[in-house]
């Protein structure tokens, strides 16, 4: 059977999670497949992922995604698919659409992943960014490098890890799939549905073009089911499938103070301070166990069906490993990990005023500004959380506006904070578990697995798929197959090479034995 090594779950939880699913599985043709095709070119397919993620991808860099745009569509020209790329006009990032039709198909399916990466500013990375990096497993067990895997023996170790930008967020989903025709066409054998891809370009820009994109295309796009493949699986180690995920909406603060700094010995007990007035007003919007603070943020809260509490009551305990392996001595809440997804959450992603250590200066800035984002549940609307936010600020004293202020309305009013809300706001998605699609992408997937497979109703992360999920009218099962701890976002992105070698038979059979 195909068994990922749990990285959270004690040896005790394993050996039982192992024994639930049974000590050998029965024979199923998507697994053989791509088992035979992957441990014959074990080499090979990872020069191909780690060329790929070679070529920078920063989301905010145009140059970078039309040269990766044009590398997937050799490599998805290379499988017989026909490409197009799909933009919302000159300048704006391209979404790589290609298309393969299945003579017999019933169904057509939509593989939905971006290729674009977050920034790589973030200091600590040990190898560049771009210079996909080898090594023996993850940075807590002190891995070696392996200056030259290609000419290590195969069966190349499960554990070792390729650190890069994107090696799990997203790029890995792109080559399981493309591993997954491959294995399909040396078997002999076709997928059982169309198929359609659409990888986004520009996801980790926040989306802001991909809802004029469907628009445009909605019947070019049309789908039965959609699949995403984007996020880390559950911590447990296990294969999860999802179907859903939370809503996204960010915002910038800015609060004022003099019109210039102030040296704090004259001025401290006068003046009034921007970084405390900022941390005043952050500190009221969140209690200490992240309830958020805002009147009427619960009101569009759908609470969790049936079938939602008994899909999270079946998922395996995490949280006290978890916590043990982050350093944390105990979560904000009582409630589990994936129960909380259920509830919107506002995040402090910085605060900025001042400076530190040697260019420290006893002395009132002249602003403070905090970033923040909200993510939302199903049934919230980004447009109702901007008003209910607004309102908030209103009601506790402050002066909302849009833009700098000028010298008649700094005199006019005194705690003025400006409010600059990000484009690309997502709403939360969220698909009946139970609908047939969904099932047959779980049965699929339980074939290639040899065994039950954990579904999670939705998941805590936040995508442009709500907007696919809406426009077709089609159900969604979010599919992830990187490394809870990928560290996606941050420095020393990562993907393990086991995970890549279970998400080649994943896909095979979301490929090849996907019926309803």
């Amino acid at each position: 059977m195909v068994y990922r090594r749990p990285t959270v779950l004690t040896a005790g939880l394993a050996v039982a999670t192992l024994l639930a699913a049974g000590a050998a599985a029965p024979a199923d043709a998507a697994r053989d497949a791509a088992e035979a095709w992957r441990r014959a070119h074990e080499t090979r397919i990872l020069e191909e992922f780690t060329s790929f993620l070679a070529l920078p991808d920063v989301a905010t860099r145009q140059a970078d995604i039309e040269a990766n745009a044009s590398r997937l569509e050799e490599m998805l020209h290379a499988r017989g698919f026909v490409t197009r790329r799909l933009s919302a006009g000159p300048g704006t990032p391209p979404t790589v659409f290609a298309e393969m039709k299945v003579p017999g198909a019933r169904r057509t399916v939509l593989y939905y992943a971006h290729y674009d990466g977050q920034p790589i500013g973030q200091a600590g990375w040990l190898s560049p960014p771009f210079q996909p990096t080898m090594r023996t497993g993850p940075l807590k067990d002190d891995p070696e490098t392996i200056a030259d895997w290609r000419a290590a023996a195969t069966p190349i170790n499960p554990d070792w890890r390729i650190y890069a930008r994107a090696a799990g967020d997203d790029k890995a989903s792109i080559e399981a799939l493309l591993t997954a025709m491959d294995a399909l066409k040396a078997a002999g054998r076709k997928p059982s549905v169309n198929v359609k891809l659409f990888y986004e370009g520009e996801e980790e820009q926040g989306s802001p073009h991909l809802a004029q994109i469907v628009s445009d295309n909605r019947d070019l796009l049309a789908a039965d089911l959609i699949i995403m493949g984007d996020g880390p699986m559950h911590q447990s180690g296990r294969q999860q499938v999802n179907f859903g995920s939370r809503g996204v909406l960010g915002l910038t603060l800015t609060v004022y103070g003099a019109l210039r700094p102030l040296h704090d010995g004259h001025y401290g007990s006068w003046a009034p301070s921007p970084a405390a007035d900022i941390a005043r007003l952050l500190a009221g919007l969140r209690e200490p166990d992240g309830t958020i603070d805002i009147a009427g943020i619960y009101d569009d809260v759908r609470p969790p069906t049936l079938s939602d509490k008994a899909a999270l009551a079946a998922l395996p305990p995490v949280e006290g490993d978890l916590a043990r392996s982050l350093g944390i001595a105990a979560p904000i809440t009582s409630a589990r990990l994936d129960d909380s997804y259920f509830r919107p959450t506002l995040n402090i992603r910085a605060i900025h005023v001042g400076d530190t250590g040697p260019n420290a200066a006893n002395a009132l800035a002249t602003q403070a500004v905090a970033s923040l984002d909200f993510r939302l549940t199903p049934d919230e609307r980004p447009e109702r959380v901007r008003s209910l936010f607004d309102a908030e600020l209103a009601r506790r004293g402050w002066f909302v506006t849009d833009h700098a202020p000028d010298l008649p309305t700094r005199l006019a009013h005194a705690h003025i904070v400006r409010v600059d809300w990000d484009p690309g706001a997502s709403r939360a998605v969220k698909t009946d578990m139970d609908a047939p699609a969904a099932r047959a992408a779980v049965l699929a997937i339980e074939r290639v697995e040899g065994g039950p497979i954990l579904k999670v109703p939705m998941v805590g992360a936040s995508s442009g798929i709500a907007l696919l999920v809406t426009a077709l009218n089609a159900p969604m099962a979010g599919v992830s197959i990187a490394n809870y701890d990928d560290n996606q976002h941050a420095e020393n992105e990562n993907l393990r090479i086991g995970n890549l070698w279970d998400g080649i038979a994943v896909y095979t059979g979301l490929l090849g034995d996907l019926n309803w």
